[in-house]
């Protein structure tokens, strides 16, 4: 290991958000939601009770900081891995290393970074150690443990869940950062709150993110007079022009919007399904994907209340493709919006899963003699198609009081068209025809026989 000069001097020169690290609870930012003064990890901390957890929460966050504040309050030794970098051999040798400061009567601090990157059997390393009380186990992951996390590890740990900081809490730890001596106070940087503000609303609730701008700007920052360097607005643009709002393809901010964006749809707020919208463009979702999501809405939650609805987003995708951005993301956003606006009806989707429910559990139901194909002579001769009522023959072009289902099952109905859009009619429709399908099969009950 270093010397300590050596290690001061590094983190003396360390990445700025390394440097501000928070070393206190006291010092803390954000999470109030599970750092309040009366809550139970509040109260673990300050006591010293260790238990194992899990801190689940976007980048940025501070769970690490959390973990070392952990472990510093308890005079614990901490000893982090990287499951980026990390295999069995390493936790091995963490475990190692712990049992030699159980030995000395010294409790130790597992922390495993994005531990969700750990496969079952790395996983299941850590549980007898944390059965046996070897190690105190801390992971730290971006994605939802349930998916993730393997059940029995789960079991041993309590998951608490950290929220993207707040603007006002990014702020303050920036002009933290600009008066601490291990921050930039020697730099004397002048910025104005506008300029501290947009970076803090740019950062998207990371604080890492945040001082790495800061961080940057101060670099750029231009030399005044007076011995000062001034951050303008200019700089920060130019240090922030590539950034990208938080959007993890695989993750779930990913699931997330596009649930929040389906939802805003089916409920009717065009403004709230273009915000979403907008956010996963900003965030730098393949159009495409949208596309072919809005496509699912209009059969899922229109359906047949407005049948053109899913022709508006077949021509959204198609448009799309033709144009690219940003020209064909208006198209998508033009079948969004027509789609929120519009009647809707989710009676062909259920429709659909109660017909599925009753052909998974209705085994292989013969197809009716009447409505059998019949292309051959042979098959004519066993019955095929015999009595089949061609519906073009009949009076409005239906066969009323005829069966389709197998005769097993007898008549089943499915479909409920709702009362909104063009679903009326439909429903008008299909009250009428089942009136007829009554009347003709009364009529057939109360027929005389005829002689044979």
């Amino acid at each position: 290991m270093p010397p300590a000069d050596d290690l001061l001097s590094t983190a003396a020169y360390g990445p700025l958000a390394d440097r501000m690290r928070p070393q206190t609870l006291d010092d803390y930012l954000g999470q109030q939601h599970i750092l309040g003064e009366h809550k139970a990890l509040t109260q673990a901390i300050k006591t010293g009770s260790l238990h194992s957890m899990v801190f689940w929460g976007p980048p940025g966050t501070g769970k690490t900081t959390l973990a070392r504040i952990i472990a510093n309050t308890a005079q614990a030794e901490f000893i982090a891995l990287s499951a980026v970098l990390s295999g069995v051999k390493d936790i091995r040798s963490a475990i190692e290393r712990a049992k030699e400061f159980q030995q000395q009567g010294r409790r130790t601090i597992l922390f495993v970074d994005e531990v969700h990157r750990f496969n079952k059997s790395q996983q299941d390393a850590f549980l007898p150690h944390v059965e046996d009380g070897t190690v105190y186990f801390i992971g730290a992951t971006t994605e939802n443990p349930s998916f993730e996390l393997n059940n029995a590890l789960l079991s041993r740990v309590k998951v608490y869940v950290l929220k993207d900081l707040s603007t006002d809490d990014i702020v303050a730890l920036m002009q933290r950062a600009l008066t601490s001596e291990q921050g930039l106070a020697k730099q004397n940087i002048i910025i104005a709150d506008e300029c501290l503000q947009m970076l803090a609303n740019i950062a998207d609730g990371d604080a890492r993110r945040a001082l790495n701008f800061l961080e940057i700007a101060a670099d750029l920052a231009t030399a005044q007079q007076d011995g000062s360097n001034l951050i303008t607005e200019n700089v920060i643009q130019d240090v922030t022009s590539q950034s990208l709002r938080r959007f993890d393809k695989g993750g779930d901010a990913f699931y997330d919007q596009i649930s929040a964006l389906h939802k805003s749809v089916r409920g009717s707020s065009p403004d709230a399904a273009l915000y979403w919208y907008a956010r996963m463009i900003d965030g730098g979702c393949d159009p495409l994907y949208i596309a072919r999501r809005v496509v699912r809405m209009a059969s899922e939650d229109i359906g047949n209340a407005d049948p053109r609805s899913l022709q508006l987003a077949l021509d959204a995708w198609s448009t799309y493709e033709r144009l690219g951005s940003p020209e064909g993301e208006l198209a998508i956003a033009q079948a969004i919006v027509y789609m929120a606006c519009t009647s809707k009806s989710n009676a062909v989707y259920t429709a659909m899963g109660a017909a599925m429910r009753d052909a998974k559990q209705s085994g292989s139901q013969e197809v009716p003699m009447h409505i059998r194909n019949a292309p051959t002579k042979l098959m004519k001769e066993l019955g095929h198609g015999e009595h089949y009522r061609y519906a073009h023959d009949e009076a409005d072009a239906f066969a009323a009081g005829e069966s389709y289902f197998p005769e097993n099952m007898g008549e089943r109905q499915y479909y409920f068209p709702v009362e909104r859009g063009l679903e009326i009619k439909i429903r008008q429709k299909l009250e009428e025809l089942q009136r007829l399908n009554k009347a003709a099969k009364r009529n057939r009950k109360t027929a005389p026989e005829t002689p044979g």
